[in-house]
């Protein structure tokens, strides 16, 4: 069972970053705006979230230091979204090249800073975040170590993200507006509504959600800042496609992808698997193979908004 609860404790530090990145990218592409930047923008996060954490560590740690972090991680990814909305929404840029130059400038800008703040790329960071038991919760039987033992707040953060989602989406009029953006703008601004002003507010919100993703995906695995989130973002657009851009469906797809990767990078601890003569690099493959073959059989039955990836010209109907 110790095994068991050490897999699990592993997949949730995968699966709620992914979830949290691939929520970002939902509200973006529900409003009809291609966001393939996500990788860039965890970066963004991930480092001014770990800078923060460099210079406040003297003075402040535990969970007030994470949350301050989060908040940082958050407001960082909201300004490079900045850029991805005005060239896709404003300059009617092409979506997928605005997004590519993200990808392209977030980690070479971010080394280059972390060597002129600390003459390395990596910027170090004292992981004083982990709540080892919840007093009383953790005393649970079996979900007390699944969910109260070894966690980060993170977990709850991604949890109530995923649920005040749905409840945008589904009962909120802006999340009506916010679908109709990325289904049909023109019947949305013939009904009076700004397409624009949705699209941006759904652009910002995707940025900080994966500016957070970024930091958080990044501190249960390490200690330091090293220029990369090692894919996880364009793993996330995987996620939201496999997902169907549903809200739900995407939380189930993190789940398995997480578990694919935590099978890939702690196999060696498992000694069934390791005992198993399967070589190393098949183990490593695992999450590449799996969104290659998830991708073949839902690109068929894909369920994108219609909108999705046009610039609004709202003279042209």
């Amino acid at each position: 069972m110790d095994m068991f609860y050490f897999i699990f404790q592993q997949t949730l530090y995968i699966a709620i970053p992914l979830l949290i990145v691939a929520l970002g990218g939902l509200f973006s592409e529900r409003s009809g705006v291609v966001n393939i930047a996500l990788e860039g923008i965890m970066v963004f996060g991930s480092f001014f979230g770990i800078v923060t954490m460099f210079i406040l560590q003297g003075s402040m740690s535990g969970q007030l230091l994470f949350i301050v972090a989060m908040l940082v991680a958050a407001l960082s990814g909201v300004l490079l979204a900045v850029v991805h909305a005005f060239a896709s929404i404003n300059m009617n840029a092409d979506q997928t090249i605005s997004g590519t130059a993200i990808n392209m400038f977030a980690p070479a800008f971010t080394v280059f800073v972390a060597r002129l703040f600390n003459n390395v790329k990596e910027i170090p960071f004292k992981n004083t975040f982990l709540i080892r038991k919840i007093p009383g919760l953790s005393d649970i039987p079996v979900i007390g170590r699944m969910f109260f033992t070894n966690v980060y707040i993170s977990t709850l953060v991604g949890i109530i993200l995923l649920i005040v989602t749905i409840y945008i989406l589904n009962k909120t009029r802006f999340g009506l507006r916010l679908k109709a953006a990325g289904e049909n703008p023109h019947a949305l601004d013939a009904a009076g509504v700004n397409v624009k002003k949705i699209r941006w507010t759904a652009v910002l919100v995707s940025g900080a959600l994966a500016g957070l993703g970024g930091l958080l995906i990044t501190v249960p695995v390490s200690t330091s800042f090293s220029g990369t989130v090692n894919g996880y973002g364009f793993l996330a657009v995987a996620i939201l496609i496999f997902g169907q851009w549903k809200p739900l469906n995407v939380f189930l797809s993190s789940l398995f992808f997480a578990v694919a990767l935590t099978i890939s990078n702690t196999y060696s601890a498992i000694p069934v698997l390791l005992n198993s003569g399967i070589p190393e690099q098949f183990y490593k493959m695992i999450p590449y193979v799996a969104t290659l073959i998830v991708l073949i059989f839902t690109s068929k039955k894909s369920a994108a908004p219609k909108a999705l990836g046009d610039p609004y010209d709202q003279g042209k109907r």
